[in-house]
């Protein structure tokens, strides 16, 4: 049951569709209810946003974009930089609403808001240090002028699993750079960006500059958007089949892409591995967001020396998490978004054992009211099984052992993804190794957590194009132009 207090913080999130400045309802009265995954009960109606109410919300982005973008830097880092003052000094508002609609427990939401804040606070500096550069051209002939431009009005699309941080990671790039935008929140969870689009207003930022269309219609949405002229960069996170998609309608438009896409994120633990560090890192690798991240931790590579210590500890971590409702003190795992995503973490999990894996830990759905799935332990997952092939997405930790180097960097890249990968190993060499061998954008090398505000966080192969984050995320919102001028 929603409490009082919980009620009141829902009761104050807006309702409608944020376009040109303005918070309406949708063009046909449509609506879409949002869920408590930990109760099923429906916590809040919001506007469903139309094809219609995208154009507007496209041409909002379109009007404003050149007054943003003629603001100087300064004072579209200084919006920001109040921005980040507010987000923090509500940060129990913020991470509370986050538990409510997405259901990982307040600690971790407290850690969103204290990461996605930080997104705001690193663009908010980075929007005076856009730079160019000027000289002689090597013939001697004339000078070149190189600057950096805003790219023009921006559609980014963000998932449901980091409600807070998926928007501001792309949201503070795109306006620290004079972009407005149209922003798609995740209709499982649209309430914390449509809280944070109103701190931006407080914040002062002009009318039009960010727009947010809900919506329970999403390719109806987005397409026609996408498939505007006007249009100019697409930002999406989420799955690699929908990214394989929008970049398919972005093509024609040879709209300015990023897409950070899916994972299968290896964790290689070799022999001579700090084993309580290893552990720790696993447990944050894993569960972290119930398992519900691009960056989890998905295929566990042991070395046979040590595998079946590491996975003795794991378990014993793992039987002792409490599950429940994300709002309740001591809580480490609550539910998953929905039924659709339990049953297939449980369904990867049977055919593990169904091959050959034996399950030390949890390995069902539990009963009761929400979407839970108790936290799981697997040992001996045999080659072939769908679990070392597909996201899991889910609080699932499946252990498969190897007994050499070599074989752990093939088996590690035997995957279409490239995200993110994990090592624990004491030999500096072999981590040396491992940062030449293993092919994806970001490694964890003997820590289990990788992503902070000033790094650029993206992947190889099937996880994506471009990055967030570090002083390469803002360039994913510039154009450059090159002008040659005659010797003075």
């Amino acid at each position: 049951m929603i409490t009082e207090v919980e009620a009141v913080l829902l009761s104050q999130v807006p309702e409608g569709l944020s376009i040109g400045g303005e918070w309406r309802p949708a063009s046909d009265g449509s609506t879409l209810d949002v869920h408590d995954p930990a109760t099923g009960d429906v916590i809040r109606t919001v506007a469903s946003a139309t094809a219609a109410d995208g154009r507007d919300a496209l041409d909002a982005a379109c009007d404003a974009f050149a007054s943003w973008s003629a603001t100087p830097a300064r004072g579209r880092g200084e919006i920001l930089r109040r921005a980040f003052d507010l987000l923090t000094a509500r940060s129990d508002d913020f991470a509370m609403l986050m538990t409510l609609e997405m259901g990982k427990p307040l600690a971790e939401s407290r850690a969103e808001v204290t990461y996605g804040a930080e997104f705001l606070r690193w663009f908010s500096e980075e929007a005076v240090r856009i730079q160019g550069r000027y000289g002689a051209n090597p013939e001697g002939t004339g000078r070149t002028i190189v600057t950096e431009h805003p790219v023009g009005p921006c559609l980014l699309i963000t998932p449901w699993n980091f409600p807070l941080a998926m928007a501001t990671r792309k949201i503070a790039p795109a306006l620290a750079a004079g972009c407005t935008a149209v922003i798609k929140p995740a209709s499982l969870t649209p309430l914390t960006t449509m809280a944070f689009a109103a701190l931006l207003e407080e914040a002062g930022l002009p009318a039009g500059v960010l727009n947010v269309v809900t919506t329970a219609q999403s390719s109806a949405v987005s397409e026609p958007i996408i498939r505007d002229p006007r249009l100019r960069k697409l930002s999406f996170t989420g799955s690699t089949e929908v990214g394989r998609e929008l970049l398919k309608q972005a093509a024609d438009g040879v709209l300015r892409t990023s897409m950070e896409l899916g994972g299968n994120a290896p964790f290689v633990v070799f022999e001579d591995a700090d084993l309580d560090k290893a552990v720790e890192g696993a447990i944050a690798a894993k569960f972290r967001n119930v398992g519900q991240a691009c960056t989890a931790a998905n295929r566990f590579l042991v070395h046979r020396d040590v595998v079946h210590e590491f996975a003795r500890r794991v378990t014993a971590r793992v039987d002792a998490m409490r599950v429940g409702r994300g709002t309740e003190h001591g809580v480490e795992i609550g539910p998953l978004i929905n039924e659709e995503a339990v049953q297939k973490a449980h369904s990867l999990v049977t055919d593990a054992v169904a091959r050959g894996a034996t399950v030390l830990a949890g390995g069902s759905p539990l009963e009761g009211r929400g979407t839970f799935l108790a936290p799981t332990v697997l040992s001996g997952v045999q080659p072939g099984s769908d679990i070392l092939h597909k996201e899991i997405f889910g609080p699932v930790l499946a252990i498969a052992a190897f007994d050499s180097e070599e074989e752990a960097v093939s088996r590690a890249n035997d995957t279409e993804y490239g995200l993110v990968s994990y090592v624990f190993t004491e030999s500096l060499a072999r981590g040396q190794r491992m940062i030449e061998s293993l092919e994806t954008g970001m490694m964890g090398l003997n820590v289990g957590v990788v992503s902070n505000a000033a790094a650029p966080f993206g992947g190889w192969k099937a996880s994506g194009l471009g990055r967030e984050g570090g002083t390469e995320g803002i360039h994913e919102y510039l154009e450059t132009k090159y002008t040659l001028t005659p010797n003075p």
